[in-house]
């Protein structure tokens, strides 16, 4: 193992120590009081920020190594530039063919009065839906012809 890897090593199990920490001293400390009791919203707030840290450490090793293998494959870029064309290919279809009509349901007058549902939101809504939509059509798709193709080899 590489100093790299050493490295690496020992950041996972610091890591691993203080979540496991955490984790101990939530359940030790636990109570059926949260409401009442300001030291056990202490402890459910460090653990959800601790978790918010490990998530954001995550994410962004994720990132840097992907951009990292992509600078160094020429391959891997053109296949990544392809897929982030085709998401917004996906995204604009979605976003043009969304309608930014409020739906009407019972209770929506509360949510317009609050102003957390306007045209703009109800558009960026019909928009996740499209695209979830399309991209559900194209994966049942990819499998079905996937089946098909293979029958014919």
């Amino acid at each position: 193992m590489g100093k790299i890897g050493k490295i690496v090593t020992i950041i996972l199990w610091a890591l691993l120590i203080v979540s496991a920490i955490l984790i101990v001293s939530l359940v030790v400390n636990i109570n059926t009081e949260v409401d009442t009791d300001p030291a056990m919203l202490s402890w459910i707030n460090s653990n959800l920020i601790w978790a918010y840290i490990l998530v954001a450490i995550g994410a962004g090793v994720a990132i840097v190594a992907s951009l990292l293998h992509m600078f160094t494959d020429k391959k891997a870029a053109k296949g990544g530039l392809i897929s982030i064309a085709f998401l917004g290919v996906v995204g604009l279809i979605s976003y043009l063919i969304a309608s930014p009509e409020i739906p009407q349901f019972v209770g929506v007058d509360k949510f317009i009065a609050d102003g957390s549902l306007n045209e703009s939101i109800a558009k960026l809504v019909d928009t996740g839906l499209y695209a979830t939509y399309i991209l559900l059509g194209l994966a049942v798709l990819a499998v079905v012809s996937s089946s098909v193709f293979r029958l014919f080899r």
